[in-house]
């Protein structure tokens, strides 16, 4: 595998090239790259990544894409030229993944297909981001997260039961996709590790979304039962759900009967943890409304940090929270604690906070060291100290908008 300048991270001496864009491939690579591997993020001459465009900007900052795209060195090549087609083949020679997130069968349509790429690097392993993968009669068509959502069975189980199908908060199909992708990386580059082989890995957000959706393709395969959109519900007990407190919202899921009539107790309804019609999860679920009701009145007349004082670990120790806003959780003394929130250096912005590294390495920390790059910021430290060109030929590839 390829050194890096500096080795942090248990990816540390990985090379990435990364032709993804937008969401679910950047954030792929994203987390790579927060793990220690130095990622060459490439970018179309001139425009850049559409994922620079159409999201909130502060003093011609792109702020999603500056935190999307973290720790990455930032290189513009078209691909689609002669020469372009041949910086890409020298830079993949001296990588060990190629990750990209375009249509499916783009990349063969320009001729830099796996076979192609793998040519030049035969240890290479390149992985293939996409709506529907690489196979199958969906393949060809275009996707976004909604269309991943749709597609793979998460909005038919997300919604109040008199509402339409919902999407899941946020880009969660491009995120789960982009999870799905880094992992197949570090699969692939633990099998070459062993074997010498690369190979190639083909991921779909359809695909991801469908091994998320709560085991309800078994369950309905095997009992012919439909899943129900149920809001904040649970289909096999209650009262699971978000109720409305006097100043915000906080959630109650109650797993279990011995957790239901600690509940009881605590709001001072002792005599319905031992009521018959209540007696297990089941019969809870037959008479929801009742038990919801009798739930939703007691937090009502309280503040959130009333009902968690009397429910939580001080209290009952019922499983409850707050509902956080983002507001709240720049500021939580746990999110700060678990390094959650972390403060970046911008030359024009000052600090910026982005999230924090979800993985917690004992031995292998990583780290994150800066923001999204500016478009083509690295140009002259990949194009020229890593594959020898000189300074007359990266004016002249400039210059034809080849880089």
């Amino acid at each position: 595998m390829s050194a890096l300048p500096v080795m942090f991270g248990p990816l540390a001496d990985v090379r990435v090239v990364d032709l993804t864009r937008v969401v679910a491939g950047p954030y792929a690579t994203m987390l790579l790259a927060d793990l220690g591997a130095e990622v060459l993020k490439i970018e179309l001459p001139r425009k850049g990544d559409d994922g620079r465009y159409g999201y909130p900007s502060l003093q011609g900052v792109p702020l999603a894409f500056a935190a999307l795209n973290r720790n990455k060195k930032g290189i513009t090549l078209d691909v689609r030229t002669p020469e372009g087609k041949e910086l890409l083949c020298k830079l993949v020679s001296k990588a060990d993944v190629l990750v990209e997130n375009f249509a499916a069968g783009t990349m063969q349509k320009w001729g830099l297909g796996y076979e192609v790429l793998v040519s030049h690097n035969p240890s290479l392993v390149y992985v293939a981001l996409s709506g529907f993968g690489q196979t199958g009669p969906y393949a060809r068509r275009t996707s976004y997260d909604i269309i991943a959502q749709a597609m793979g069975g998460l909005m038919a189980l997300t919604g109040f039961p008199d509402g339409p199908p919902v999407r899941g908060g946020g880009a969660l199909g491009d995120f789960i996709g982009g999870v799905f992708a880094a992992l197949g990386v570090v699969c692939a580059l633990h099998h070459r590790q062993r074997t010498g082989q690369g190979q190639f890995v083909d991921v779909s957000n359809m695909d991801a979304i469908l091994s998320m959706t709560d085991n309800w393709l078994t369950l309905t395969a095997m009992t012919g039962r439909k899943p129900p959109r149920l809001g904040n519900r649970h289909p096999f007990t209650a009262p699971y759900d978000c109720f409305r407190a006097r100043d915000g919202w906080v959630v109650i899921a109650v797993g279990n009967s011995a957790l239901f009539r600690a509940l009881m107790v605590a709001i001072g309804r002792s005599e319905l943890g031992t009521d018959p019609r209540f007696k297990s999860p089941q019969a809870r679920l037959e008479h929801y409304d009742e038990v919801h009701s009798v739930v939703e009145e007691w937090v009502r007349e309280r503040t959130v940090s009333e009902v968690l004082e009397v429910l939580g670990p001080q209290g009952a120790n019922v499983p409850c929270a707050p509902v956080m806003e983002m507001q709240q959780l720049l500021t939580d003394p746990h999110v700060l604690s678990r390094e959650m929130v972390v403060e970046v250096p911008h030359p024009t912005l000052g600090k910026v906070p982005v999230t924090g590294i979800p993985l917690k390495f004992s031995r292998t920390p990583g780290a994150v060291r800066w923001l999204g790059p500016e478009l083509g910021q690295h140009n002259r430290e990949v194009y020229c100290e890593m594959l020898g060109l000189t300074e007359e030929e990266l004016q002249e590839l400039e210059q034809r908008g080849v880089i």
